[in-house]
């Protein structure tokens, strides 16, 4: 039969410093005692413990504290408690582990008992997978941001179901169903009108602009988003579920697309504004946009060391870790003659930036003063109807990029040889979103028949 006896160890020179209670257990009689020398059959065991003694107040025949010193009685009690429940489960882990228990294995079982929360499994929350596929999925910055708005849009849609339908709500990847999902879409599409009705989810989960009214192609891009999720989460092992399986995403519908000409964009370039410096500088930076037809997320990272034999040379963030390719750009007589406007610019881009919601309200201030006001046809993104809009009020920086490609595939009418130039990949869908089947490419095409 097993006994568990409690113990110190001591140096004699040392007598009134606290030492730590130890334990042995031992099971059988032959073998060699670590301690005494002794034969001993079987088992044996030793714990340190975390609660200490002073030498001297020690009694090593009764393993207590000596009845006659002077001790503090419910402290007395205490350690005497603590010694004989440590002695049980010592004991306890024996009769449940067998022979087979080590003493780093007796530690390891204490220490579970006396710290369970140590061992607690935590089952990782829907948000902190959502973090964990951000951590580990090769995107490029801009759409990790966008990731990141999903996320805090989610956050909002658990609160707001919280509020208004289930108090218990929590969003985890098994409780996404179809269901969930078109609830999902719903609130996606009707956020902008909760604001007002639920404040605090929006004091908690704030966007850096009060929520608008999204169009079915921007929800459609976050179902995508969030597909991307579950895909991963299911590849993961995190999760069986895939709410996405039968659930259809509607299909994104664009307008034709729109462009300056070369004549507005030289008419642009041609408008006087030296009563308006700084929007001079956004102006140049806009015409020079439209010579080289990069997105302005890569405009922006732009230094003179993109500048290589009389090109502009860069990587696309929106692809580099995809299939990174080395884009390059020749520049042309009015590219050239920006860049040396520029050339004594001191700052670490290549030309002066401003905040890009900032460049996109100048660029229409500067349409407006040079009277680019023509009517255009557009798809209203909320109602999927076509409405016409004047040019000035819905001019980007995204239109510098549809110029570029508009007006040379209008010249050479070879979309491979455009989107060597605009980064596009070979056969992409997405390049004919920026050019135009217009009425004299038409004729040009039938005269072939002829």
């Amino acid at each position: 039969m097993a006994t568990v006896t409690a113990f110190i160890r001591t140096k004699k020179t040392d007598k009134n410093k606290p030492v730590n209670v130890r334990f042995r257990l031992r099971d059988g009689r032959t073998g060699i005692d670590k301690e005494t020398g002794k034969e001993y059959d079987g088992i044996q065991l030793f714990h340190k413990s975390e609660f200490s003694v002073i030498p001297e107040k020690w009694d090593k025949k009764q393993q207590k504290i000596k009845a006659r010193c002077t001790f503090d009685d419910a402290e007395r009690k205490n350690f005497y408690d603590a010694v004989s429940d440590r002695k049980r489960l010592i004991n306890n882990i024996y009769v449940a582990q067998g022979k087979t228990l080590t003493s780093e294995i007796l530690d390891a079982e204490i220490d579970k008992v006396l710290h369970p929360e140590r061992y607690e499994t935590k089952e990782q929350t829907f948000f902190e997978a959502f973090d964990e596929f951000l951590a580990k999925r090769k995107i490029s910055d801009g759409r990790k941001r966008a990731f990141k708005v999903i996320v805090r849009a989610l956050k909002r849609y658990e609160m707001y179901v919280r509020a208004a339908k289930w108090n218990t709500f929590v969003l985890s990847f098994e409780i996404v169903t179809q269901p969930i999902l078109h609830d999902i879409e719903d609130f996606l599409r009707n956020e902008h009108l909760f604001a007002d009705k639920y404040p605090s989810i929006y004091e908690a989960i704030p966007e850096c602009r009060p929520p608008k009214p999204r169009g079915q192609n921007t929800i459609n891009g976050i179902l995508s988003k969030i597909r991307t999720l579950f895909l991963w989460s299911n590849d993961a092992g995190k999760t069986k579920n895939n709410p996405f399986k039968n659930f259809e995403i509607q299909e994104c519908v664009y307008g034709t697309p729109y462009y300056i000409s070369i004549d507005e964009r030289n008419k642009l370039y041609n408008t006087d504004l030296s009563h308006r410096p700084a929007l001079e500088i956004q102006r140049n930076i806009f015409v020079f946009q439209c010579l080289i037809g990069c997105r302005v997320s890569d405009l922006y990272q732009f230094t003179k060391q993109n500048v290589i034999n009389g090109a502009i040379e860069y990587i696309a963030h929106k692809t580099k870790d995809g299939r990174p390719k080395t884009i390059s750009v020749p520049l042309n007589k009015i590219a050239k003659e920006i860049l040396e406007k520029y050339a004594d610019f001191e700052g670490k881009t290549l030309l002066p930036y401003i905040a890009s919601q900032d460049y996109n309200e100048a660029i229409k201030e500067m349409f407006t003063i040079a009277k680019l006001t023509r009517p255009v046809v557009i798809l209203d993104p909320l109602t999927r109807e076509s409405v016409i809009r004047p040019l000035n009020l819905i001019a980007s920086s995204h239109l510098a990029r549809r110029c570029f490609i508009g007006n040379l595939y209008k010249q050479v009418k070879d979309q491979n040889l455009v989107g060597s130039l605009s980064g596009h990949r070979e056969g992409s869908r997405a390049f004919a979103r920026y050019r135009e089947i217009d009425e004299q490419m038409k004729q040009e095409l039938v005269k072939m028949l002829e």
